[in-house]
């Protein structure tokens, strides 16, 4: 901990706080008449009372474990560190065994010693303390002993409120950003639909004396060399060679090498069917588990793959690749194949149902302008993204900055209209 402003000084938890106390054991409900708040309930940041379930045997004292107000709970187990400042709980709202209660005495503010409780000063002490075993667990007296920095109790008044108002700018900020990756997924999602219904090129056709009814309705297999999957025999190992792909190398859309954790022999990679082994401009989609993801093939490197990834060879001069890799990632295919796909544990699209995809096939010419007009389109959404991804990045630290900077005494000063104007 750094030098503290005059006046202040480095207290444990557990001087500012009652003796520590262990919660009730019990398992949960869904229905019942005394509330029962879990470590889960916590790692949302904020407790949803009305999400929190009943206990299955009640307490024969129900008093001991009953939350009040102001109370703080902090997670030993599971979720560790994460705490709870309590606020107008439900009537008989009890906590779980994995938190344990501290009451904040007469020497410290209860917002003060919540917010010390999500900077990085104590989160650098939980994980200290929480190290060296298999599951990470703190018990009362590790958090008893934590340290924090304590000023006036007019001082922590101040400060608490101040932050108050800042991470509440600073919430509203994360809120605002928080809707920007649902925004793009629906964005990208009606390009697709528009793309593949030839409502995107609807000037392009007009312009060109070219009428819908021109779009082909047809299967999937009409346009491709051949649909098969990787080999269904468990392939031999190496430790280097060929990288053998699961769709975890592949749910992102692209080939991952950087995340292929198995190799195969060059012999197995040549004795495999031509069908089977990729190409450039081939597509792969995944058809178990994770299925309906599309990407194509953009690497002349060899590899291969498990029997849970299908591989589509389309007709160059009939269907463009990035055309067909759009129609199978599009809203409506996902749906007919999420219609389709079988099983319990692991949905699965057969090779059957893959080869029988209904396909609406414009003109090649067509088909390269809407490719283009997609391609464009997703361009302006990368760079929303990655525009997206920096602003997180920047409010993420943005809110240790200021914690960091109440606990050194320093955000009750004429720096206050600083930070606020970074998050307004």
């Amino acid at each position: 901990m750094s030098a503290l402003p005059k006046g202040w000084k480095t207290v444990r938890l557990g001087d500012v706080t009652s003796k520590p106390q262990y919660g009730y054991t019990t398992k949960s409900s869904a229905v019942g008449n005394v509330r029962y708040l879990r470590t889960t309930d916590l790692t949302s940041g904020k407790v949803n009372w009305e999400s929190v379930p009943y206990c299955v045997e009640n307490p024969v004292i129900i008093s001991k474990y009953q939350l009040k107000n102001n109370d703080i709970v902090i997670s030993r187990a599971g979720s560790v560190g994460f705490h709870s400042l309590i606020k107008n709980p439900p009537a008989n709202t009890v906590f779980a065994s994995y938190l344990i209660r501290f009451e904040p005495n007469g020497n410290i503010e209860p917002k003060y010693l919540s917010h010390f409780l999500n900077s990085r000063e104590y989160w650098e002490q939980i994980t200290e303390k929480a190290a060296g075993v298999a599951v990470q667990n703190v018990n009362a007296k590790k958090l008893a002993d934590l340290t924090l920095p304590l000023a006036s109790k007019s001082q922590q008044k101040r400060i608490a409120d101040k932050l108050d108002s800042v991470l509440a700018k600073v919430d509203a900020a994360q809120a605002r950003l928080d809707k920007i990756p649902t925004l793009l997924k629906r964005f990208r999602q009606s390009v697709l639909a528009a793309a593949t219904s030839g409502e995107l090129t609807k000037e392009w056709r007009e312009e060109n004396g070219v009428a819908i009814e021109c779009w082909q309705k047809i299967e999937l297999k009409d346009v491709c060399r051949s649909i098969s999957d990787g080999d269904h025999q468990a392939p031999p190992k190496v430790e280097k060679g060929i990288p053998f792909l699961v769709i975890s190398n592949v749910s992102r859309g692209y080939i991952n090498f950087g995340t292929v954790s198995r190799w195969v022999p060059q012999n197995y990679y040549d004795s495999l069917k031509s069908i089977r082994k990729p190409e450039l401009g081939d597509i792969l989609y995944t058809v178990t588990g994770s299925f309906g993801i599309p990407l194509i093939v953009n690497t002349c490197d060899n590899f291969c793959f498990q029997r849970h990834i299908a591989i589509i060879k389309p007709i160059d001069k009939v269907i463009e690749p990035y055309f067909l890799k759009l129609f199978l990632e599009s809203p409506k295919i996902y749906k007919h194949a999420s219609k389709i796909a079988t099983g319990t544990a692991q949905k699965t699209v057969s090779l059957t149902n893959l080869r029988k995809f209904p396909i609406t096939l414009p003109s090649k010419e067509e088909q390269v302008e809407i490719s283009n007009k997609v391609i464009e389109l997703f361009e302006h959404a990368n760079t929303v993204e990655k525009q997206y991804q920096a602003a997180k990045a920047r409010l993420d630290k943005l809110t240790q900055s200021i914690l960091a900077k109440a606990f050194r005494g320093e955000l009750v000063t004429a720096d206050d209209c600083d930070i606020e104007q970074v998050v307004s």
